[in-house]
Parts: structure tokens; sequence; C-alpha cells
């Protein structure tokens, strides 16, 4: 069957209601994108940002009525589009053709991710199965492949591991591969603990995989945390890091802009001793250690 993309930019006011619009109408998918090029760097903890002005795609049937479509969103939004632009598609599986540049990436020596429906370059490595998804994480970015680069280089083997603000659970699926007794991944997004649930399936680590909201209960200490979330958030959270991790535990934090490190540094002595920080392109990770009990 044949398509129509149809593109609208919008304000955010305006977003959630075209797009429940669009959904109404027939769209097979719809979609968010950045029109002006405006990147959103520090959200607030649960929170949902949009850009200034958004872009809004949408995939229809050919045969939809596109007159009448348009004239329902001015009337609902009881304002003109900036644009409307309509392109016909070629008939394919759209469900999952803008994954096909999603390929096997490795991480370290011995760690890969791979998407569906592609097979391990290494079958002695250590797989991660993953497909894009609605929550962050699939390891393209620096911030998630500076803490895959550390757990390959540290394997967990026999150790617990918290998870804090776990996305889409790849440091928590990557922890557990490489020998974990115990993960628990944690976030304040009830769709990143299902996307975290539904990829510790895919991957048979269901049973030693748990999924928390970050106020559900409070777990024993561990000995390692991996928080790749934003810099203010890591500042806010360094005395509940230090509750949950053993004496002289690990904790890794990123998901920091270099232009941040120093303070996200500043605020964890009276708990841990930050011994290593590691940069690319313009994002950092940091290491710490907890102090001793005696300390």
């Amino acid at each position: 069957m044949p398509w129509l993309q149809l593109k609208v930019n919008a304000q955010p006011e305006q977003a959630q209601a075209i797009a429940e619009l669009l959904s109404d109408r027939g769209a097979a998918a719809v979609t968010f994108q950045d029109a002006k090029n405006q990147p959103l760097y520090e959200p607030a903890p649960g929170s949902t940002p949009l850009w200034e002005q958004i872009e809004i795609t949408g995939l229809f049937p050919a045969d939809i009525d596109m007159g009448a479509l348009k004239l329902q969103l001015q009337q609902q939004t009881h304002k003109p589009f900036s644009s409307w632009h309509i392109q016909p598609l070629e008939d394919k599986d759209w469900s999952r053709a803008w994954m096909n540049d999603f390929h096997p990436m490795q991480f370290g020596e011995k760690l890969w991710i791979c998407p569906g429906g592609h097979p391990p370059p290494d079958p002695e490595a250590v797989t991660i199965l993953l497909d894009p998804g609605l929550a962050f994480g699939t390891g393209t970015h620096p911030t998630t492949a500076l803490c895959l680069e550390w757990l390959d280089a540290h394997p967990p083997a026999g150790l617990s591991v918290i998870d804090y603000g776990c996305g889409s659970g790849i440091l928590a699926i990557a922890a557990a591969k490489l020998g974990a007794k115990s993960v628990l991944a944690i976030d304040n997004d009830p769709q990143a603990l299902q996307a975290t649930r539904d990829n510790a399936n895919k991957n048979q680590l269901g049973d030693k995989i748990a999924v928390s909201l970050p106020d559900e209960y409070y777990p024993a200490p561990c000995n390692l945390l991996l928080a790749n979330i934003l810099a203010n958030p890591l500042i806010e959270l360094a005395p509940r890091f230090s509750k949950l991790l053993l004496p002289e535990a690990s904790v890794i934090l990123s998901g920091i802009l270099a232009e941040q490190a120093t303070s996200v540094i500043e605020a964890y002595p009276p708990w841990f001793t930050m011994t290593g920080e590691q940069q690319r392109d313009g994002w950092v990770r940091l290491e710490g250690r907890k102090k001793p009990a005696n300390v």
C-alpha cells in the first residue's frame, strides 16, 4: 500500500493536540523533531520538555483526504501552520525501515550491541540484543558509550549493581551480561521501566534485572552504581547515591557536559573520592569510590 508523509511545524502548546488528531485520523506513526536545531541539555527530572518550534511528521495511507485533515487541524488549533508539506513514499515496512542504519556496535574489547535481525559479529563476544525505542539509550550517544566501555574494562562479576536512570536498560543489561549477581534498574519514567523489562526479557535476563521507581522501596546498598543522566540531577543525588552504596563501592557518573564536570566533582567529596575522568565529544564520564565507613 502506498503512503503519504505529512510534515507540519507547530508550537509546543499545539503539539500534543495535533499528534492526537493525526492518530485519530489514521496515522500509522507520529513523531516529533526539533525544527530549529535547539538542543535540550538539562530537563528537570520527570519533565518532558519540547523544543520552541516542533516539526510533526505523520505517516498516512495514500487515500487519506489531506484537505479535510488540514481543515480539522486548523479548526482545532485555531492557528495557521508555518509549514504544510506532503510527500508520497514508496511501499515498505515503515515501522522498521527507520532502523536500517542501526548496526552492531562494539564497546571495548568484547561488548557488542546488536539490533534484531543482525547476527553478533563475534560469537565469543558478550552481546546485547537491543532495538532503538522510545526510551533513551542505544549506545550511539557518547555518554552511553563511555559507560559501556567502562563496564567492558571493569566487568562487575559477582557484584550487586544499580542502574540509576535506566532509560532503555542498556547499562543494566550490560552489567548482567558481564556477570553481575543482581541488577536493579531505577527510573522515574514508567515508560523507561517498561522498556527495560522488555529489553531484559529479550536478552533472557528478566529474572536477573529488577525495575523500580526511585521511591518504591529502598534497596540494600550495592557494590556499583551507574548513573547516566544529567549534571544537575547528579549533583542533587550525591547524598542518595552514598546511601545506595557500600563503603568503598564504585560510582560511575555520565551525561555531563565538559563545562559542567567541575560542578559535579565538587558535589561529591563529602561522601566520595573522585578517582577518574574521561571525555568524548564534549561529554564527560566521572568515576568515584565511596569513602570507607570510618572516614
